[in-house]
């Protein structure tokens, strides 16, 4: 089996994924997922697409993510992993999209506008 590449995205985290045949070792920048993420939900969120499509142990996963939050990244690479079993086997498609994993996240914070304190607060208004 070929190496399989896909990007997963959210808020301002970028998580880059290689797939390939293997024994179930997640790496994240050069580091075990186990170290990466400290709590047990961040790595719940990671290895959710293969709990869901039953690749638990059959592959070999290589991350390298930038940008963002611990969180923001842990919801990246799902992403980048529900793509990556989509295209392994279209069947996955049916397991993974119920529950939103297929789904990018547009929420992110909005930008400052010019003449104002923040993205939405304005300055108060004085009639005198």
């Amino acid at each position: 089996m070929e190496v399989i590449h896909k990007i997963g995205r959210r808020k301002t985290a970028v998580a880059r994924v290689y797939v390939s045949s293997g024994s179930g070792n997640i790496t994240v920048n050069k580091k075990d997922v186990k170290d990466y993420f400290s709590t047990s939900t961040l790595q719940y969120k990671v290895r959710q697409p293969l709990n869901m499509t039953g690749n638990n142990e059959s592959f070999d996963i290589k991350v390298n993510v930038y940008g963002g939050g611990i969180t923001g990244q842990a919801e990246a690479i799902r992403l980048a992993l529900s793509r990556a079993m989509v295209e392994l086997d279209a069947e996955n498609r049916s397991t993974l999209k119920p529950e939103g994993l297929l789904t990018r996240d547009p929420r992110m914070v909005e930008r400052k506008k010019f003449g104002q304190k923040k993205a939405r607060k304005k300055f108060q208004f004085s009639k005198r």
